[in-house]
């Protein structure tokens, strides 16, 4: 069915709520209602679509990992990470920022969120950083950027839920695809740290002793266990992602409470509270975007809009340059997990037609969607980062400025060396 009328009902109100700010997966289904009113079609429809959309057997993976990943940041893992990352590149010029990146990088792996990777990581280095001369902008730019590690390194929920959307689409092998670009994003950033800790003079850290150094990589290696079980577990078909991301709880909760024991058992109550905060949100998002991209689809608006991209051009290299740009400017304005659920059926069978694998495409959308958390109105990490750091978002996005160059860069190479990200996926499987 093709009505113009319906489908800027259906968007236009959809834009309206944002901009009053009503929540989004509210926006999504009151804009879904409304337009399913005009059609005239039964108002259950958006009822069973919302059903639908939570009813499948993968999403179970989600809370296990939020558990997983809350379990492990208040556990002192992060802090463990932390002296991991200061052995290895803490002697560099600018060691602390060097430590902040290296540490998201193995957190990520960890929560697989990027605000709790900036929360956790940021709330212990942030003001380390300061206290040792670096500019509150700059080591709260530092945490932030690199908190988006996180989406890609596995094991992301994200990328569960671009599986189940894109369709057929393997765990396992977007797990192994995310490894590279994560790692390639985590240099990048530490060769721009390091320009700038060379350029302002900020201070190495010192070395730490041999003795100390195995006890520091023995006590970080219990809690990176977590991400080999998940990933090594899945890829070689072992386990689904649901039972591996179930196995990583139990593992996560004998080493926090029964190994490290820095937090009582007691504390069980608000990891659990904070999990199923979490997990409410991403589920109320999932149930309402099923049934807006289900409207979509009715509407014919993803044809429509890969009609009019591909009229511009079927150049593969000009394809991919207007996605990344349409991803980049939502990103900015809309939550990641709902921008997943809606802008996977219309991108990913563009993407396709021009000749790009669903697993490449699934972490360049990772990627422009991490950039969108950094970036004004609507960017959730960038007023995570904000809050702990202390400093005005203004001042912040000021700051982020030539970050963000870092992150494009990154974001263009990915896209256009489509090897970086599928040569694992291609190894394994």
């Amino acid at each position: 069915m093709t009505d113009p009328f319906a489908t800027l009902l259906l968007l236009g109100s959809f834009l309206i709520l944002i901009i009053l700010k009503v929540p989004i997966a509210f926006a999504l289904g009151l804009s879904s209602f409304l337009t399913i009113y005009y059609i005239g079609l039964p108002p259950h429809i958006v009822l069973q679509q919302m059903v639908g959309g939570i009813n499948v057997f993968v999403l179970l993976a989600i809370p296990f990992f939020i558990l997983a990943g809350e379990i492990m940041s208040q556990g002192g893992i992060a802090r463990r990470l932390v002296d991991l990352s200061k052995a290895i590149v803490g002697p560099l010029r600018g060691g602390l920022a060097m430590v902040n990146i290296m540490a998201s990088m193995f957190f990520g792996g960890i929560s697989g969120s990027s605000v709790a990777d900036t929360s956790s990581i940021g709330a212990v280095l942030i003001p380390m950083m300061k206290k040792e001369g670096y500019g509150a902008d700059f080591a709260t730019t530092v945490t932030i950027t690199s908190s988006i590690q996180g989406i890609l390194i596995p094991p992301s929920h994200n990328v569960i839920i671009y599986a189940l959307v894109a369709g057929g689409v393997s765990v396992g092998q977007l797990f192994l695809a995310g490894v590279f670009p994560g790692v390639l994003l985590g240099l990048a950033l530490m060769a721009f740290s390091y320009i700038v800790a060379v350029k302002r003079n900020y201070p190495k850290e010192k070395r730490i002793p041999l003795k100390k150094l195995f006890k520091t990589i023995f006590d970080s290696a219990l809690g990176l266990l977590t991400v080999i079980i998940v990933v090594f577990g899945v890829v070689s078909g072992v386990f689904t992602a649901t039972e591996a991301a179930a196995i990583a709880t139990v593992y996560a909760f004998i080493i926090t409470f029964f190994v490290y024991r820095e937090i009582p058992l007691r504390q069980m109550n608000s990891i659990l509270s904070n999990s199923l905060k979490t997990l409410s949100i991403v589920i109320i998002l999932i149930g309402t975007s099923s049934a807006f991209g289900w409207l979509m689809s009715y509407l014919r608006v993803p044809a429509l809009i890969g009609d009019s991209i591909l009229g511009i051009s079927e150049n593969r290299i000009v394809v991919l340059l207007i996605l990344n740009l349409m991803m980049l400017f939502l990103g900015s304005f809309m939550d990641m997990a709902a921008l997943i659920l809606i802008a996977t059926p219309i991108f990913l069978p563009i993407a396709t037609s021009v000749g790009v694998d669903p697993v490449h495409f699934g972490m360049i959308m990772m990627l422009n969607l991490g950039v969108g958390l950094l970036t004004p109105p609507v960017g959730g990490t960038l007023f995570v980062g904000s809050a702990i750091g202390g400093i005005s978002i203004e001042r912040l996005s000021k700051a982020m400025l030539p970050f963000y160059a870092v992150l494009i860069a990154t974001l263009m190479v990915i896209t256009y060396i489509p090897q970086i990200v599928m040569f694992l996926p291609n190894l394994f499987y």
